[in-house]
């Protein structure tokens, strides 16, 4: 029975034999891109390359990725969601195209050498084709040829088998695999097409041929690339016939350590669904927080971003280790079964265990306090509420309590019942749905950018910190380091290591220093070479970047020199004057700058 870490391994040996390059993961935090606040796909770091940016590894690449999706973080809890997930991707960047990348798919599922997967388990869907793009007659035959029968090819439509990183820019037709998961051997005619249900998606070949100009304007890509992924998870979960995810050994260890801290036992002969449920949840979540926290980038729990989502998740875990019967701070226990099961792959978690477990325990006190405040705000309006005959709570003054004090409905319904007391929980869902509304629209106006942002204004701002990272290292000093960054339309937010605030003549100095690099209007370059060379040549890599073995290195005139990724502007002139807004504390050692582009 192939593990989750023998998969990752035979994956990335197979590629490896067909003159792929693996490449490095990179972090959960994406560099530079307001458009997400997570990596959501294995595809996502590559998006610059994928629109005709040459990587310096070559034309064929493989990896493994660590990815975070919290879209339908309600839904996590079934047999089936995850917040956390490894993405194993190949990719082909103008080279190999259809033919290739499907034959490459078979041989590794089918091959006696790799998965050795029984040929007759398998159904494939093509894109059907449609008034913008034809049915997609290339891939089926490809799939024919390899000796799929033609009953087990399902042409679909767009909605199910087309791929687009937007509105506009590349997209094309894919190809998606499937496995069956019914009894015994799939009838005549059946395919993700006609028994949707029982197959259950392991890849998908991305092709992307075509550049989309506009709603109705399709125009051939002079370089087609290939994208494609496998869940690693659930890919395993199939493979050793498991009904869930959550019965792999990417789970098991973790459900071992609540077992032992709640004396209750996962998945055991009686057990109440929710209960199980909430082993779900708790599991999912130690292990989504364990991954972000143990990222070189790591953010830390706070009330916005991606600091808002890691909060929301550990104490979505505390609630639901209050229901398996644990009491007080515990997710540092299955934290360290997460560290010790993925040690191997992942050694940045071995690396930052400390910050792991101080950062879970500190979050889990702060929301235990937050409970206890919750209560005692009950306590303040239950002899009122015990007035009224009816004996009902509205919903308006539960919503208040979550609002306001963090303090989870699901309690507020237990002090209610305890008190026999009702809560208008229809109520309660309405004002909690127009928060949602809210926050998602403001979540739209920040991400609206799509998976990668590389506008003007982006590019000028991502320019100007290769600038504030050098004028730094000259004001405070050659220990100044980049910690992070995030940009938008309107600013960019610079983190950096340095011990003390900064004074208004270095905050002055600094600012001054960058906008006469911009008025000196300085060439920028690009030159690929060895991450050795680069060093040796004085350029300064960032905090927590994961490099190839061959890195881009931008050179800004004679004044700066960093290894990244882009994008640029092509002369320092074209960004315009540059202005620090505000200077603070970020945390311990690390300081933060806004800035401004006029």
């Amino acid at each position: 029975m192939i593990t989750i870490h023998e998969l990752r391994s035979k994956y990335i040996e197979f590629f490896k034999s067909k003159d792929h390059v693996e490449i490095s993961g990179k972090s959960l935090i994406p560099e530079n891109d307001p458009s997400v606040l997570f990596t959501t796909a294995g595809m996502h770091p590559l998006v610059p390359y994928l629109l005709g940016e040459p990587h310096p590894a070559g034309k064929r690449l493989t990896d493994y990725q660590k990815c975070i999706r919290t879209g339908d973080i309600e839904e996590v809890g079934d047999e089936a969601h995850l917040t956390f997930f490894e993405m194993l991707g190949n990719w082909s960047l103008g080279d190999y195209f259809k033919k290739e990348s499907i034959a490459f798919s078979w041989e590794f599922l089918t091959s006696p050498r790799w998965l050795a997967l029984d040929p007759r388990m398998i159904s494939v869907t093509v894109f059907a084709g449609d008034e913008n793009a034809p049915r997609d007659e290339t891939s089926a035959e490809a799939w024919k040829s390899l000796g799929v029968p033609a009953d087990k090819i399902a042409y679909l439509p767009a909605g199910d088998n087309w791929w687009a990183a937007g509105p506009v820019g590349p997209c094309g037709p894919d190809t998606e695999i499937f496995y069956w998961t019914g009894e015994g051997l799939p009838p005549a005619g059946s395919n993700k097409g006609t028994e949707p249900k029982r197959w259950m998606e392991i890849w998908n070949n991305v092709f992307m041929e075509f550049n989309r100009v506009d709603e109705h304007t399709l125009v051939r890509l002079p370089a087609q690339n290939v994208d494609t992924g496998m869940g690693l998870e659930r890919t395993v979960a199939m493979l050793q016939g498991k009904k869930s995810v959550y019965e792999t050994e990417a789970f098991t260890p973790i459900f071992e350590a609540l077992e032992s801290l709640s004396g209750k036992k996962y998945g055991a002969p009686g057990n109440d669904p929710e209960l199980d449920r909430s082993f779900r949840i708790v599991a999912d979540h130690v292990r989504t927080a364990t991954f972000i926290l143990g990222d070189p980038k790591a953010v830390l729990p706070s009330n916005i971003g991606a600091g808002y989502v890691l909060r929301r998740i550990i104490r979505r875990a505390v609630r639901h280790g209050r229901k398996l019967g644990i009491e007080g701070a515990f997710l540092s226990a299955p934290a360290e079964r997460v560290i010790e099961n993925y040690a191997a792959p992942y050694p940045e978690l071995v690396e930052n265990r400390a910050r792991i477990v101080e950062e879970l325990r500190g979050e889990e006190e702060k929301f235990l306090e937050t409970l206890v405040k919750g209560e005692h705000e009950f306590a303040k309006i239950l002899p009122n509420l015990l007035k009224n005959p009816l004996k009902v709570m509205s919903g308006r003054m539960a919503f208040k309590l979550y609002d306001t004090y963090g303090f989870p409905i699901e309690l507020t319904e237990e002090l209610a019942t305890e008190n026999g007391l009702k809560i208008d929980r229809a109520e309660f869902d309405e004002a909690y749905k127009k928060h949602q509304e809210l926050s998602r629209a403001g979540s739209e106006q920040t991400f609206k950018g799509g998976l990668a942002d590389h506008s003007e204004i982006s590019t000028k701002y991502h320019s100007v910190t290769h600038l504030l990272h050098k004028a730094l290292r000259i004001v405070l000093g050659d220990h100044v380091a980049q910690k992070g960054s995030n940009i938008n339309v309107e600013r960019v937010r610079f983190d950096f290591s340095h011990p003390a605030p900064m004074t208004k003549e270095e905050i002055a100095k600094v600012e001054a220093i960058v906008n006469e690099q911009i008025k000196r209007d300085l060439p920028v370059t690009m030159e690929m070479m060895s991450l050795d060379e680069a060093k040796a040549a004085g350029a300064i890599a960032l905090f927590g970047e994961k490099y190839e073995s061959v890195v881009k290195v931008y050179t800004m005139g004679d004044f700066s020199k960093e290894v990244c990724g882009g994008p640029h502007v092509a002369r320092t002139g074209l960004i315009g004057a540059f202005h620090i807004q505000k200077e603070q504390s970020s945390s311990a050692g690390v300081r933060r700058i806004y800035g401004v582009i006029a």
